[in-house]
């Protein structure tokens, strides 16, 4: 059966379907716990700022006028996990053993890192300390750069997108994610015998 075009489907759950919402929530809710814990390091932090994002979404439905709902879902996101760093006193402080245990169940950690980690147990485990080096490179950033960063390279979204999202100009958005990217390169060049060869420089 084919899968209803998502604007009907949203246009739907404005109308007061609730199913039609619980079904926004179900293709969106990994993406968005996804952005939410790269972002604040925390898997129940994740998982509350999730749920405060579809509560304050489905309050604001009537408010939505069209485009690219994943979009507008995100940037309700951003700015709740916003909220939520800077009510904090200090970074985050979750082991980079529970990082990538949560990276595992979530579907792996960024850039398929621990894919096939029956085939090559010693191509595994080094995947694995890449993996840790990865998200802690990310962990390392500002939370502007680091939020630019996730969108583009880890949720695969567009320039635009990422504009629409933080509200940043596209000069600004381009910039923090190269510098971003920059960062993460310095980061994990001490430990350049863990990174694939076109990632050495």
């Amino acid at each position: 059966m084919q899968e209803e075009p998502e604007d009907l489907v949203v246009a739907a759950a404005q109308s007061g379907d609730l199913a039609a919402f619980n079904q926004l929530v179900s293709n969106h809710e990994q993406r968005v716990y996804n952005l939410a814990y790269r972002m604040l390091n925390d898997a129940e932090a994740a998982a509350d700022a999730t749920q405060d994002a579809f509560f304050q979404a489905y309050r604001a439905l009537s408010q939505y006028r069209g485009g690219s709902f994943k979009s507008w879902l995100l940037r309700i996101a951003s700015n709740i996990c916003y909220d939520r760093l800077r009510s904090r006193n200090r970074r985050p402080t979750t082991s980079l053993d529970e990082m990538i245990e949560e990276a595992e169940k979530v579907g792996g950690a960024d850039l398929g890192l621990l894919e096939d980690h029956q085939s090559d147990p010693v191509d595994f485990a080094t995947r694995r300390e890449l993996a840790r080096e990865l998200a802690q490179a990310l962990q390392s950033l500002p939370d502007e750069q680091r939020i630019v960063v996730i969108l583009s390279d880890v949720q695969g979204m567009s320039y635009d997108e990422i504009v629409y999202i933080t509200g940043a100009s596209l000069g600004t958005v381009k910039s923090r994610i190269s510098r971003g990217r920059l960062k993460i390169r310095e980061y994990l060049n001490k430990s350049k015998e863990l990174l694939p060869g076109d990632l050495r420089q």
